[in-house]
């Protein structure tokens, strides 16, 4: 006996509030005591294509305020530099901008 398929109701998916309102999210590198100033500077400039006078100002940020935002995107963007950043030795986490 062959089997009749009968149509299913099928329901919208319920989007997640948090994920619809997606604030942007910011990568911040935070000051460690290890790593050469001039280090920092190089790793900025290669990750993220700064000039050596942008790499320079946040690298003196991240040493004279503790810490310094260095990217912003949305949260995959900002999870691969976090992740990144850590490839290369140097302590950043991401939140969400205010």
């Amino acid at each position: 006996m062959p089997t009749t398929l009968e149509p299913v109701r099928v329901e919208e998916p319920k989007v997640d509030e948090e994920l619809a309102n997606d604030r942007p999210w910011v990568v911040i590198v935070w000051n460690d005591p290890i790593n050469l100033m001039s280090y920092v500077t190089f790793v900025l400039k290669k990750l993220f294509g700064y000039s050596d006078e942008k790499a320079t100002a946040m690298m003196l940020d991240v040493h004279h305020k503790g810490k310094a935002v260095v990217a912003n995107g949305n949260r995959e963007e900002a999870e691969m530099h976090v992740f990144r950043l850590h490839e290369h030795s140097l302590w950043a986490s991401m939140e969400h901008d205010e």
